[in-house]
């Protein structure tokens, strides 16, 4: 028995105001669909059929998925002719979980659970959820013993089942064969002139089945996106939702409401975060990190007890033990610091490895480079890395001391317990404990006349 899972994202949803596909808008930096794929390939789901109209070239380019593959719906007939266009590829021993692309944040969890309900004996499995305001969603119509009878749409209710507070997610999981035969007796005989997904229950009951329902933990995971403010709002809840998350592992946020987590988040024990802060891709903290207010951090390694101070930006990057970062620094992508390292306010980084116990204080930038240990970078430093076509690397060895305001062009070594005078410009390999200096003469003008202004 093969998992067919069929996502449907042809909508254009026109109450985005956006020329961006619905399915393409982001939720917590990445799109809404791509949250869906991501989900369904977690079920080891033997493929990944997403049902595409509206802007469908886009969606091709913009999404991905190991098992992914895509069928065009020409006109959007309503969620059963959505899911009529995938059945070409669904076998008849398949069990067939449908997904919608706009509702992003449904748990491995439940749809684990709402799978497990199906067999041949109970070809369907339906997602439900009680409601305080259920308008707008199709009501679950269930009989005197509570076994589920039909789903109403809110067009197609009647006053008595418009009180009905259990209504339908969308999401269900059928057997291949079943689901093949319902969708071919469907009708558009409905107020929306519709092929509605919704009928095939009905039909299950008739044809003598028993659909099996579960509900989700939480809203949260059948809530859909149709406008702006629905992707607020669902982006608000789900970055409380991953701030709760964080505190439960043991990290103290100084305010909840004021952090963004846009991917994955490892942290341990006793980690502080500050206000404001964004954390992207994937990100490893370990015990008693501290990040201060209006960081950026994306796809980095922070060590334990060490410290980034406010407004600095990580990407890409490695963090020792105990290192203490910013304010206002900028490692990217490639640097490497070893333990007990610091590095500066308004200093940058690029494919750099500082060893253990060096420091770059301020206002340098420092790239290409492999420094040793407990080597002092002075203020307005640079490495000249670049010649205009190609990118050359500097080697700073051990106990190296640059004076302020020098510039090492690469390709460049400096020994070890090397000292560099202030103001130098080194474009020659320097030796082990010596100095090494580069200066113009310094005079002074006797008859030179200060400008005044006109």
């Amino acid at each position: 028995m093969a998992l067919k899972v069929v996502i449907l994202a042809a909508g254009k949803g026109t109450r985005m105001r956006s020329k961006l596909p619905k399915v393409l808008q982001p939720l917590a930096h990445k799109s809404l669909l791509q949250h869906v794929i991501d989900t369904a390939e977690s079920l080891n789901s033997d493929s990944v059929i997403t049902v595409i109209g509206h802007g469908a070239e886009l969606v091709e380019q913009r999404v991905a998925g190991d098992n992914l593959s895509f069928v065009m719906q020409e006109q959007q007939l309503g969620t059963g002719h959505a899911v009529q266009m995938a059945t070409p590829l669904v076998n008849a021993d398949d069990t067939v979980l449908i997904l919608y692309g706009d509702v992003p944040l449904t748990s491995l969890e439940t749809l684990q659970d709402l799978l497990s309900l199906v067999s041949n004996e109970y070809p369907l499995g339906l997602l439900t959820i009680n409601l305080d305001n259920p308008t707008g969603y199709g009501r679950i119509v269930r009989d005197q013993h509570l076994v589920v009878q039909a789903i109403v749409e809110q067009k197609d209710a009647s006053d008595e089942q418009l009180l009905i507070s259990e209504v339908n997610t969308g999401i269900m999981a059928v057997k291949g064969q079943q689901l093949n035969y319902w969708l071919s007796n469907l009708s558009s005989d409905n107020a929306q002139g519709e092929y509605y997904l919704t009928d095939i229950i009905a039909m299950a009951v008739a044809d003598g089945f028993t659909v099996q329902t579960t509900q989700p933990h939480s809203e949260i995971e059948v809530l859909g996106v149709n406008d702006k403010v629905q992707l607020q709002d669902l982006e608000r809840r789900f970055q409380k939702q991953q701030a709760v998350q964080l505190m439960q592992a043991g990290v103290t946020l100084l305010d909840a409401n004021r952090i963004d987590i846009r991917g994955q988040v490892n942290a341990k024990a006793d980690v502080q975060i500050d206000v404001n802060c964004i954390l992207a891709g994937l990100v490893t903290l370990g015990e008693n990190v501290s990040i201060g207010a209006n960081c950026i951090l994306k796809n980095v390694t922070v060590a334990d007890g060490s410290v980034i101070h406010p407004f600095s930006h990580l990407e890409d990057c490695v963090v020792g033990q105990n290192c203490i970062i910013g304010p206002y620094a900028r490692l990217r992508p490639g640097t490497e610091l070893g333990n007990e390292a610091k590095i500066g306010n308004f200093v940058e980084t690029k494919k750099a490895i500082i060893g253990e116990g060096s420091k770059v204080n301020h206002l340098s930038y420092i790239g290409d480079t492999d420094m040793g240990k407990d080597v002092n970078i002075g203020a307005g430093t640079i490495t000249c890395n670049y010649d205009g076509v190609n990118k050359h690397k500097t080697i700073i060895g051990d106990r190296v001391f640059v004076g302020s305001d020098s510039q090492l062009v690469a390709p460049v070594q400096v020994g070890d317990d090397a000292t560099i005078g202030a103001g130098s410009t080194i474009t020659k390999d320097t030796p082990e404990a010596k100095l090494t200096l580069s200066r113009a003469k310094q005079i002074t003008i006797s008859n030179w006349q200060k400008p005044t202004k006109s």
